[in-house]
């Protein structure tokens, strides 16, 4: 794979934000690093433009005719290479040069088979970006029958967030999805995305962005979203123990303190990463919203189901362990784009699944002969982070995208600032989710 041309703009008028975007990715694609003809595009838009996303996506497709395939949804916020647009009208977009055997745009008139199989021309999903909308239905249990629908398990990729129309991209074959019929490039509800087949080499990690502020506890008794008892006590005592208030007398001080307090949840029967050994949280860890305090039962109400047998610490977004965590997974991954010395079934192993990573290798890093060293630079990257981070949250305007550029490079970028975000088959919150597509040099 070469470079992916990318582009990225804002402007009052989308079709003059469009025009921008357009000679960034002509002036790329005549370089020699850049490829020339990809055909997969991705485009993220602002809630500013989703009235207009048809007539965009349209504008788009006639100007590149050689992409015939896009995807992309909406976001409060766009990001792009060392730079991010939050709450103003822009675009970005990235062009992907990945094998036309080796991906396939799906959406919900035209999802991936219901089982990881050899699909039209053999095609079989290896890993998935993911756009959801936020208000489907037991989106949680749709995620995980779509991670079931590849072969890895392994999603990225996050939930529309938009003030006005929760707009998502799919488009395929030159303007047609099998099975799309007469309806648009243009969805709302339910997910669509891009599978990648196993040719197409991932890195991918979780940072998070809130830090525990009391013990990680087992829930010991729930009814539907209350937690009722975290070790045998009662769940509404341990919260007030661990924030140090109470609520007698004036419950304003200690209301506020729970208002700036959230919940981070393990599931049932998965071994905590993280928090036991560092005192962060790992990547199997979802931090959800307290929406309520149960006085009469002492339960806390929190933004997702909850059963006996999970594990929950209570935490709050801190800006430090925010920094010093998305610094943490730049840096695995440019140390995984250098390894030392490796011999074959060394390699693999270093590229496999495992602990709060997730490394997607193609068939190529997995069949390299003995001693090899795998030179792998970064063609381009996808950044989903939460809409409630973002610059301001790290100290300036782009200062999010700052690290990740000084971490990874001058490399091709394009993302959004979603509503959840999506990653191995979980939804997250308050989280980034990034992932690079690298080639072998």
């Amino acid at each position: 794979m070469k470079l992916f041309p990318s582009g990225h703009a804002t402007h009052p008028q989308w079709r003059m934000a469009a025009a921008l975007v357009l000679a960034q990715l002509r002036a790329q694609m005549a370089l020699p690093d850049y490829a020339s003809a990809p055909a997969l595009g991705l485009l993220y838009i602002t809630d500013h433009y989703a009235s207009e996303a048809r007539e965009l996506l349209d504008y788009l497709s006639g100007e590149l005719p050689e992409v015939t395939d896009w995807s992309g949804t909406v976001g409060v916020g766009v990001s792009a290479n060392n730079a991010e647009y939050f709450d103003e009208p822009a675009l970005s977009v990235m062009l992907l040069d990945v094998p036309a055997d080796q991906y396939r745009v799906f959406s919900g008139v035209a999802p991936l088979p219901a089982h990881p199989q050899r699909g039209p021309g053999g095609f079989v999903a290896h890993t998935a970006l993911v756009h959801a909308d936020g208000a489907t239905p037991d989106l949680t249990g749709l995620l995980a029958e779509m991670a079931a629908r590849t072969e890895t398990g392994y999603l990225f990729g996050g939930l529309s967030a938009s003030r006005t129309a929760s707009v998502q991209f799919a488009v395929g074959g030159n303007g047609n999805i099998a099975g799309q019929g007469a309806a648009s490039g243009v969805f709302d509800g339910g997910l669509s995305g891009v599978a990648f087949g196993s040719g197409v080499a991932l890195l991918s990690r979780v940072t998070q962005g809130c830090q525990p502020v009391g013990a990680l506890r087992t829930i010991t008794r729930a009814q539907d979203n209350v937690v009722l008892e975290l070790d045998g006590e009662p769940a509404l005592d341990v919260l007030l123990d661990t924030l140090d208030v109470t609520l007698d007398g004036d419950p304003q001080p200690a209301l506020r303190k729970v208002r700036a307090t959230l919940a981070g949840l393990v599931n049932a029967g998965e071994q905590p990463q993280g928090q036991r050994r560092t005192g962060h949280f790992g990547t199997d860890t979802r931090v959800r919203h307290i929406v309520g305090l149960d006085g009469a039962r002492r339960g806390v109400a929190l933004a997702d189901h909850v059963e006996a047998g999970m594990h929950l610490a209570f935490c709050q977004r801190n800006v430090a362990a925010a920094r010093a965590d998305l610094m943490r997974i730049c840096a695995e991954i440019r140390e995984e784009l250098s390894p030392e010395e490796l011999e074959p079934e060394t390699l693999l192993s270093a590229l496999s699944p495992g602990g709060d990573r997730a490394d997607v290798p193609g068939k190529a890093e997995a069949t390299a002969g003995a001693g090899a060293t795998r030179e792998r630079r970064i063609c381009g990257a996808i950044y989903v982070s939460c809409s409630g981070r973002g610059g301001p949250h790290f100290g300036g305007p782009s200062a999010e995208l700052q690290i990740v550029r000084h971490a990874l490079g001058d490399v091709p970028l394009a993302g959004f600032f979603a509503g959840g975000e999506i990653a191995h088959h979980h939804l997250y919150g308050y989280t980034g989710v990034l992932t690079v597509f690298v080639d072998a040099a």
